[in-house]
């Protein structure tokens, strides 16, 4: 494989620096080659037919979360600073943390953030209180986008989607995933079993190769309590039942299909999971599986990464990956969950500009490229946001260690599993959700029969939809 020049860039441009700087007693050969390596490094991002300079002098703000694939981006900022002049200051704000900060900010117009990492379930509310522009006239501007440089359309067509309201794009995909079956290739082979296609062979399965008694457990599913914990994964199972979550309008979480779709949920965990699967997120269950103690797990396909790290997982070499099994109504439903950008409507209008630079140069294919397999560090990213990117050999090789199939589970289901409807869009999706992550919960744990459960939610979610 062809090698990269390294892409340490606060490194690079502090050495620039220092060079420069050295001018008087080093002469002018280190300048020289300082600023061609600087334009080297900035090349793939002046071909774009725009001024990159036009809000030169502007700083803007940014909140993302702490996590390796947004530190990949802060590192690369320096690069951002030389090409556009705009300066950026990054700020790590923990995920339970930054959708109730932005809220904030976005309410009381205070204009603190330009953009955030943004939660895909909350453009409903932003664009229903107008707190985030509509980004198509930034996209239709070509004085600030070059459509065949930035190529939108190489975006994942579900996410980009998903970061829309009524056909209008309110946020840019920056990374993703996608929830996929994840399973011990080695144990499946010895009992001559295949990955799942159905829900009712994903049981199968589970009961063949659940053996408590050994400390092996034949399926988890992450059953935390949350809007993206439990309801992270019960929305799948739901509209893999044939659940809708609208009639004539009106938002419906007990129907007959949602109460099949959470007694099924109960069921299978209560015979075949360990037993502290209702408590745990998703982080939990890829430690158990990394500790050989879970044969499968459906869950982000980015959680590859926790359980094919040598140092942690004792199964590296025997993961496989295949995509969400049939529901009975035939579909196979996987998540639709992105971190995006969104442009704070508070902003001033050279604020908005700079800060659609900072959007198009995060999400164009360069700077994905380089905060994945061309970045020096161990953490290359696999939530990328383009098909092309996913199709690229360089990606295909930056993946091989991940496991059998990695790449075309996760890619047939962002091309062919995912559905915008997988959660109700709706304004009021955080009461929502939480209420019925709080149902859900209270079914796992046997607090509440399934149908009981689902009645309350209702009740109480009618109330919230009123209000």
């Amino acid at each position: 494989m062809k090698k990269h020049s390294p892409t340490n860039p606060r490194r690079r441009f502090l050495g620039q620096a220092a060079a420069l700087g050295a001018v008087g007693a080093a002469g002018t050969g280190w300048v020289g080659q300082a600023l061609a390596q600087g334009a080297a490094d900035l090349a793939p991002y002046t071909r774009a037919k725009i001024n990159w300079k036009q809000v030169e002098g502007e700083s803007i703000s940014v909140a993302v979360i702490p996590a390796s694939y947004f530190d990949n981006l802060i590192s690369l900022l320096p690069q951002f600073e030389a090409l556009t002049g705009i300066k950026v200051r990054a700020e790590k704000v923990p995920p339970g943390q930054i959708r109730q900060k932005a809220m904030l900010d976005l309410s009381s117009k205070t204009a603190t953030y330009a953009t955030h990492a943004a939660d895909p379930m909350y453009y409903p509310l932003y664009v229903s209180n107008k707190w985030v522009e509509p980004l198509d006239k930034y996209l239709n501007d070509a004085s600030l986008t070059d459509p065949a440089w930035f190529n939108y359309a190489d975006i994942l067509k579900a996410w980009r989607e998903a970061d829309s309201v009524d056909g209008k794009p309110y946020g840019i995909p920056y990374d993703g995933e996608v929830t996929v079956q994840v399973y011990r290739k080695d144990l499946y082979a010895a009992k001559g079993l295949k990955p799942a296609d159905t829900y009712d062979q994903l049981v199968s399965n589970a009961k063949a190769l659940n053996d408590p008694a050994n400390r092996t457990y034949g399926l988890a599913m992450r059953g935390f309590s949350g809007a993206g914990q439990n309801m992270y994964i019960y929305p799948s199972l739901f509209r893999g039942f044939g659940g809708d979550w609208f009639q004539n309008k009106t938002l419906v979480v007990n129907s007959p299909e949602a109460v099949k779709a959470l007694e099924w949920y109960v069921s299978t965990l209560t015979q075949y999971a360990p037993p502290a699967v209702r408590n745990w997120n998703w982080p939990d269950i890829a430690d158990a599986f990394s500790q050989g103690t879970v044969a499968t797990y459906l869950d982000a396909h980015s959680s590859a990464a926790v359980i094919t790290n040598p140092e942690k997982s004792k199964v590296v070499g025997k993961i496989a990956y295949a995509r969400w099994p049939k529901g009975p109504n035939g579909k196979r439903v996987t998540s639709i969950w992105n971190w995006g950008f969104p442009i704070n409507a508070a902003l001033t209008e050279k604020q908005k500009k700079a800060t659609w630079l900072f959007i198009s140069w995060a999400a164009s294919a360069e700077t994905q490229a380089r905060t994945s397999w061309k970045f020096d560090g161990p953490a290359k990213r696999s939530g990328l946001n383009r098909v092309s990117l996913w199709k690229s050999p360089e990606f295909a090789e930056a993946m091989k260690g991940a496991g059998d199939n990695f790449i075309p589970a996760a890619l047939e289901s962002l091309e062919q599993d995912t559905d915008v409807e997988w959660r109700p869009r709706v304004p009021q999706w955080p009461a929502v959700g939480e209420t019925m992550a709080t149902a859900i919960q209270s079914a796992l744990v046997g607090q509440k029969k399934p149908k009981e459960a689902l009645d309350e939610a209702q009740a109480r979610i009618a109330q919230i939809m009123k209000g």
